[in-house]
């Protein structure tokens, strides 16, 4: 009797719990249907996850389960091939598309797709074409790309970034103990662009420095953006701020060595260009877009729509460019390393956006192309590479990388 008593307590509990636990993760989707009222089209398929933090959790949780496709697997195992749900992740409302079609069109549709960055992104890379509008983002596109894209302007570069791999190479090489290949590689490209932007002039402390804070704000880039003492965000920012006077503090000094001449001819840097640049008006980039175009660099280096749906005005519209890379409709075994797949290879129309595309296409990406173009000609030729962890499992936060940094020894090759 009182057995049968026990398992009817155990019963009505277990019941309360899966009933509150279903009404509390229900929540956010009755919330926004409510509130959008009737509507012409339905929202996307999706799940809106719990109140106030929506499905940022499970997000995070599938890149640093070592599977990060699982995220949107579940949505297509649930919904379907739809190629767009609905979701809330950082904070906001968000659509996400997967499909070639519906990314190229986002990407390419400006009179209804502007730059919606997480207000968090923001307050660390200070994105300020994010929150331009679309004629000031194309007027910022348009003067601070033209320096940095095509052969003829990175041409001047060229022996710079030569001379930055060969060095780090040779240096590797000389040493007797395995190093973090991924920190000294992003080391190279660290230096790659604070050579370009500031050239002969920068000294080394000062880069040092910089490099030691750009670390730090990119530590925070995935993490709850939480303002308080303590957390990484809150750190992240007063690491930007110091960052931010460093940089002003450099452009203010070589305005100055601009007035008075102090420079040689043909010896420009990037960062006299962006100075002197004009638009059409005769009007220059200001001080923080520079910054900003810096901030974006080195953070850029560490089917049809006919049918519609309802996208509601305000909410996010998230490109999940992974999900089309490691879809196997266009990419048999994704996850294997097969550089033979690109012989004879057509790619179907959006399904390759490594560097997006139209007016969301990234600025440094003729740069990014050069410098691993240089990068793999001297290693290649020159050297080979003794992984000490051949089976290191790899994390997906805040990026891909192995676990440890690919551990490793360069020996030049005799």
């Amino acid at each position: 009797m009182e057995l049968d008593w026990l398992c009817y307590i155990s019963a009505t509990l277990l019941g309360a719990y899966l009933f509150v636990f279903k009404c509390l993760r229900n929540v956010n989707g009755w919330y926004y249907h409510v509130k959008l009222g009737k509507k012409k089209h339905p929202l996307p398929p999706g799940d809106m996850g719990w109140p106030l933090v929506g499905n940022f959790f499970a997000f995070a949780k599938s890149f640093r389960s070592g599977d990060p496709d699982s995220f949107i697997n579940k949505l297509v195992s649930r919904y379907g091939r739809t190629g767009i749900y609905k979701t809330h992740l950082f904070g906001n409302p968000s659509v996400i598309v997967c499909t070639p079609d519906m990314c190229r069109r986002v990407m390419t549709d400006e009179e209804h797709f502007r730059p919606g960055y997480p207000k968090s992104t923001v307050k660390l890379t200070g994105t300020s074409a994010g929150s331009a509008s679309p004629a000031e983002h194309k007027r910022l596109r348009r003067l601070t790309t033209a320096p940095i894209m095509g052969h003829k302007a990175l041409a001047v570069y060229t022996e710079r970034i030569e001379d930055i791999v060969i060095d780090k190479l040779d240096e590797w090489a000389s040493m007797k103990q395995p190093f973090e290949l991924l920190k000294g590689l992003k080391e190279v490209t660290f230096r790659v662009i604070i050579h370009i932007f500031f050239g002969s002039h920068s000294q080394y402390s000062v880069v040092t420095k910089i490099g030691e804070l750009f670390t730090e704000t990119a530590s925070a880039l995935f993490s709850l953006p939480i303002d308080l003492p303590g957390f990484t965000f809150h750190k992240a920012l007063k690491a930007r701020k110091k960052l931010v006077g460093i940089i002003e503090c450099i452009l203010e000094e070589r305005k100055m060595m601009m007035k008075t001449g102090d420079q040689r001819e043909g010896k420009k840097d990037l960062v006299d260009v962006l100075l002197e640049v004009e638009d059409e008006n005769g009007e220059k980039l200001e001080d923080k877009d520079i910054v900003d175009l810096l901030f974006q660099f080195q953070f850029a280096g560490h089917e049809s729509t006919s049918l519609g749906y309802t996208i509601p005005k305000g909410w996010k519209v998230v490109n999940l460019i992974r999900a089309i890379h490691m879809d196997p409709q266009y990419y048999p075994n994704a996850q294997e390393f097969n550089p033979s797949r690109w012989d004879d290879y057509k790619v179907k129309t959006g399904s390759f956006l490594p560097f997006g595309i139209g007016c969301r296409l990234c600025p440094g990406s003729d740069l990014a192309k050069l410098e691993i173009t240089i990068f793999l000609h001297y290693f290649l030729r020159n050297y080979k590479l003794e992984r000490i962890n051949e089976k290191c499992p790899i994390t997906f936060l805040p990026m891909v990388k192995p676990t440890d940094d690919c551990l490793a020894r360069v020996i030049k090759v005799p």
